[in-house]
């Protein structure tokens, strides 16, 4: 079984200048700032191109029940393989070996807007608790990105 995630955000920008801000390593460190990273290290190679961003965070507000899985801490790590300024594929290793979430970034432009759109399957193999997991991954995704639209926001009005 498996839970996607579909999550989309606007910004009030070209398309070229958000791929900028993708491909921008300042803005990447100011989301994972926003997203209460206690550690964090950024690497990109460009768009296309590769964006690679390892970071760890603490598990507090995570129910006891996924505890048992993670611990007090979690390191994440995310890989971004842009094939086109508009198109990439989307990694993410959440230091779970149960748990995988893979996907897809694309960027519209619609307009002065630009429209991202994440679609993620997140997958949890345990029994019993795996739709728990997947469920409680997906919602920390959608908190997160919604973290970084807010980042994106702020650094193209700037």
């Amino acid at each position: 079984m498996s839970t996607t995630v579909t999550f989309d955000m606007t910004y009030d920008a070209p398309l070229a200048t958000v791929t900028a801000m993708l491909a921008d390593q300042s803005f990447r460190e100011q989301v994972c700032a926003a997203q209460h990273a206690i550690s964090r290290t950024v690497s990109i190679s460009g768009i296309p191109g590769t964006v690679d961003i390892a970071y760890t965070q603490e598990t507090a507000g995570v129910p006891s029940f996924a505890k048992k899985f993670v611990g007090h801490t979690i390191s994440i790590k995310q890989h971004e393989t842009w094939s086109t300024p508009n198109a990439a594929t989307l990694d993410i290793d959440a230091g779970v070996p149960i748990a995988v979430v893979k996907g897809s970034v694309a960027l519209d432009a619609r307009g002065s807007q630009t429209l991202q759109t994440f679609t993620l399957q997140v997958t949890v193999k345990v029994p019993l608790v795996g739709g728990k997991l997947e469920a409680l991954i997906a919602d920390m995704i959608r908190k997160a990105l919604t973290k970084e639209q807010v980042v994106g926001k702020a650094y193209l009005a700037r």
